[in-house]
């Protein structure tokens, strides 16, 4: 089992995200969309979709920085465990329930705006309960082990889920780690195989290019290069 679950699934994982963006990019480039719901109601989705977005930005960005910074790292930069687990607790837990207020938020304007839970297919539902799932649970694993410095995941989780790039995953990391956590890793990777079968899949084609286009400068024509405009009609000038 160990081997099944810390050596087996995150490669299964990932081959079934590569090969599902393959897959959705040739054969369903039209269906490759968010199916925004904006048309038929915004109010709430104008407060909901922000929060979720961002709140789910932090989580990426401190689960990259949890798994993928060696501890050796910080801590040669002054950090040291106790700070970086009150940094991790507190960001990470106001992170979750942002994430968590976006999440609950979507879901209630799905289900109590008829139009939009029309739109709702069994595949939205699914995801939303993963994803949920995941979130919460790690934010109940981090709440459930505050005493001292917590658990502390990189000497653990975080050599282990690096490894996996080496080829050689070191499943004996994971068989002591809290079944809390066990639980999060096994929902996540869950998540990033369904990513590519769902509306997440967006998430590859962000706009990034947005943020570095060239300045679009507009400028009015020069009127000398026009001649004389005619009035518009209805406009014209009156002697009366």
């Amino acid at each position: 089992m160990s081997t099944l679950l810390w050596g087996a699934l995150p490669y299964i994982a990932f081959a079934l995200l590569v090969a599902g963006l393959v897959w959705r990019h040739r054969y369903d480039k039209f269906g490759w969309t968010t199916r925004s719901s904006q048309v038929y109601e915004s109010r709430l989705l104008n407060i909901a979709s922000p929060a979720f977005h961002y709140g789910i930005l932090f989580v990426l960005a401190g689960h990259l920085v949890g798994l993928f910074v060696p501890e050796s790292w910080t801590r040669s930069l002054g950090v040291s465990e106790h700070t970086y687990h009150l940094f991790s607790l507190y960001g990470g837990t106001a992170a979750g329930v942002l994430t968590v207020l976006g999440i609950v938020l979507l879901i209630y304007r799905r289900r109590t705006n008829s139009p939009v839970f029309r739109a709702t297919t069994v595949n939205d539902k699914l995801m939303y309960v993963v994803l949920l799932g995941a979130i919460v649970l790690g934010m109940i694993a981090k709440l459930a082990h505050t005493s001292g410095d917590g658990y502390n995941y990189r000497e653990t989780i975080a050599p282990w889920a690096r490894s996996l790039f080496t080829l050689r995953p070191r499943t004996e990391l994971m068989e002591g780690v809290p079944v809390l956590y066990q639980v999060h890793a096994v929902i996540g990777m869950a998540l990033i195989a369904l990513v590519p079968y769902t509306r997440l899949v967006h998430m590859f084609s962000a706009p990034v290019q947005y943020l570095f286009r060239p300045y679009v400068v507009y400028r009015s024509r020069d009127p000398r290069q026009l001649g004389p405009r005619p009035p518009r009609r209805g406009w014209e000038r009156t002697d009366a």
